[in-house]
């Protein structure tokens, strides 16, 4: 692996361990090798040669009586395997834009960008719907854009969305308005009817990115 990718028969499983610790963080060799099919010792020996070019870690933890257990997670450096749309050439442009607009300029292009987001969701997501569903719905679209979101329920009809990974980091730690304005379009897309809190920030060194959804009054959860 003299390029940093991964090549050749065994990429497929490797590719499949690094999604489970995006997405999922911390595992156990037990817990991946028993979803994917294959022996704990294969596992094992994946996760070593994953560590070994520095996109894996460990840490022995106790949970309870008995012997400690050691739960892999992904390094920083693993991040070359998920997309960063082109993170230098965004970084270029966003600087050079930045000096020709100006902060007003810049706050305009946002509040552009966020109304074309608000319109493209909402016309695919059913407001009849339960919030549950409306949520799911919305995670999809956000996987297909490269967020791998998922969504979580909690109690009395909340929804989380949890977007595990960032194509957009790069650009969201130069430009930190597209923060902002993803969470502004996320209730607007919503609506008055519920209230949309963060409550989990990659740029405040969170594995991932967690939006609370709250409904303000009853609604259908299915």
């Amino acid at each position: 692996m003299k390029d940093g990718k991964y090549k050749g028969a065994h990429w497929e499983t490797r590719r499949e361990i690094l999604n489970k610790l995006k997405m999922r963080g911390a595992l156990s060799s037990n817990v991946m090798a028993e979803e994917l099919g294959i022996s704990s010792m294969a596992v094992r020996q994946h996760l070593r040669e994953l560590r070994e070019v520095g996109d894996v870690t460990s840490e022995d933890l106790s949970k309870g009586k008995g012997r400690p257990t050691k739960y892999w997670e992904l390094t920083e450096k693993a991040n070359r395997h998920f997309s960063d749309r082109h993170r230098d050439l965004i970084l270029d442009l966003l600087s050079g834009l930045s000096e020709t607009v100006g902060q007003e300029g810049m706050d305009g292009l946002l509040r552009r960008r966020g109304a074309a987001q608000i319109d493209f969701y909402a016309k695919k997501m059913d407001r009849s719907a339960s919030l549950f569903r409306q949520t799911k719905a919305l995670a999809k679209m956000r996987s297909e854009e490269g967020y791998m979101a998922d969504v979580e329920r909690g109690e009395a009809g909340v929804c989380y969305l949890v977007e595990n990974h960032c194509p957009i980091c790069a650009a969201a730690e130069s430009c930190a308005g597209l923060c902002a304005a993803e969470l502004s379009v996320f209730q607007q897309v919503f609506g008055n009817e519920v209230s949309v809190e963060r409550t989990e920030h990659l740029m405040t060194n969170s594995r991932r990115c967690v939006y609370r959804i709250t409904p303000k009054q009853d609604q259908r959860i299915a």
